[in-house]
């Protein structure tokens, strides 16, 4: 599936880092920004959520709601928050159930080959729940600054 702005955001019923139950629905009035990792505690994961917890600020200045999702349980991911510091919510997705909906699991190339994965993306959601952008296949190095310009919120 291939989501588009203007689509209906898939809503999820997740557990994070925490423990805690995170609904897209209990969001509604805010935007949120969701990005896709593959799995937590590796190089590219962690310099992508480095560089989101750095932004938070940024973010938080324009009313967005970061959330981290990968298929990682939450230990992993409590582990991963606990390491690097992290000041936002990460999402569990193992049976990739919502990466699936919102089109971020699925074929993808590395190092050459199709393999089935988690393919790095974000998604921008309005107040309303639906989708405001979608970027798909992102560089874990440098994909925050480019969302900030993306959305034109530098210099804030």
């Amino acid at each position: 599936m291939t989501l588009s702005p203007g689509d209906v955001a898939p809503d999820f019923d997740l557990l994070d880092d925490s423990g805690n139950r995170v609904r897209l629905s209990d969001l509604r009035g805010q935007r949120v920004l969701l990005y896709a990792y593959p799995a937590a505690m590796t190089p590219g994961c962690t310099t992508q959520a480095c560089d989101f917890r750095d932004n938070l600020a940024v973010f938080g200045e324009h009313g967005f709601t970061v959330l981290g999702i990968s298929p990682d349980k939450p230990e992993k991911l409590a582990k991963f928050r606990e390491h690097d510091h992290l000041t936002f919510p990460l999402l569990s997705d193992p049976d990739k159930a919502v990466l699936t909906a919102y089109g971020a699991y699925g074929e993808k190339k590395l190092y050459g080959k199709v393999v089935v994965g988690v393919i790095r993306s974000t998604f921008v959601i309005d107040a309303d729940g639906r989708i405001e952008h979608a970027f798909r296949n992102v560089k874990a190095t440098g994909h925050v600054a480019k969302l900030i310009r993306d959305l034109g919120l530098e210099g804030a």
